[in-house]
């Protein structure tokens, strides 16, 4: 159970949580977030405020269960705060218990994430990354104040004490500071491997030349000189287009910034001849419906054109999995 435990430990280095917390427990069972929202309160004997799974997906009533509830730490997917932001009539109630927010599991668009610290100024916010098989590996603060010319999402951060970091090439060679590269980690909070499947465990580590085993994320980042790590994006979500190299969250960050655009989800498909087309789903806001056309008048000004998608789909809401994120495999079955 290291690999838990080492997680409560870290959490309560940083979180510094005390008996009179109230942890909300909002996640599933089944996703790594739980293992933060039950055994840290547990550690601590503060309160678990759990939340069922009808709550957690109605927006006006969650909203008011935080403020109600007096949580004092609340911890989930981006999505679920981006909808509390836009749909949860937050503005109605009193947030002053909340002291801190943690967001995992995707990224944050930034304006989502400055409406929310709008909303919950008396909390301080941190993004949490790692894959399922670390827990979380990286974290990052996030400032007071959201920039108003900030585009760009706010970086990953750095290693948590329990784990050790490396950037490699495709050759599993080392790759310079600012140079980008796919994301290892080794560490108290690693898996061991995967349950009777020894292929996938042998594929998912890389074995340096002292027998350290590191676990392969298949994230892609860029280290900084002061150590922290901006996530560049998914090893498996770049396509080759035309030449081009592209990076599909670099094609949803463009979306987002439409004031419009309250979901985007970007997916690449192969035609016949095995061509790469980009598709774009968007869940637009407000009662006036954005045409396709104006849309990407707006994607040819901050797009180059090679990012450009080449069909957009509009939907009322996207599809969600269990754990509350974007289900790309469905719209991936569906297009």
């Amino acid at each position: 159970h290291l690999c838990a435990t080492s997680h409560v430990d870290w959490c309560t280095e940083v979180f510094e949580p005390n008996d009179a917390d109230r942890f909300s427990s909002h996640a599933p069972f089944h996703f790594d977030l739980s293992i933060t929202d039950l055994y840290v309160p547990l550690k601590h004997g503060a309160t678990v405020v759990l939340i069922n799974a009808d709550q957690g997906k109605e927006p006006v009533g969650l909203a008011a269960l935080i403020a109600d509830r007096r949580l004092t730490v609340w911890y989930s997917t981006p999505t679920v705060l981006s909808v509390l932001a836009q749909f949860g009539k937050a503005d109605r109630h009193d947030y002053s218990a909340l002291r801190c927010v943690n967001f995992a599991g995707e990224v944050f668009p930034i304006k989502h994430l400055g409406a929310v610290k709008t909303l919950l100024p008396h909390a301080r916010f941190f993004n949490l990354y790692g894959p399922t098989e670390t827990n979380v590996c990286t974290w990052h603060p996030i400032p007071d104040r959201v920039e108003d010319d900030r585009v760009d999402p706010y970086p990953i951060g750095k290693t948590c004490s329990h784990f050790l970091s490396r950037v490699v090439a495709e050759d599993g060679s080392d790759v310079a500071r600012g140079t980008e590269g796919e994301l290892l980690m080794h560490g108290a909070g690693m898996l061991q491997g995967y349950y009777n499947n020894a292929a996938r465990t042998a594929e998912a580590f890389l074995l340096d030349a002292d027998g350290r085993r590191w676990y392969r994320t298949g994230d892609l980042v860029v280290e900084g000189a002061d150590g922290v790590y901006t996530f560049v994006g998914r090893r498996d979500r770049c396509v080759k287009r035309r030449g081009y190299r592209i990076e599909l969250g670099e094609v949803e960050a463009g979306l987002y910034r439409h004031e419009s655009v309250k979901e985007a989800a970007v997916v690449a498909l192969k035609d016949a001849e095995g061509a790469v087309r980009i598709k774009a789903y968007l869940a637009l806001s407000g009662e006036q419906r954005v045409s396709e056309i104006a849309m990407r008048a707006f994607c040819a000004k901050v797009l180059p054109g090679y990012m450009m998608p080449d069909v957009m789909g509009f939907l009322d809401v996207l599809p969600k999995t269990s754990t509350g994120k974007i289900d790309y495999q469905y719209l991936m079955r569906t297009s």
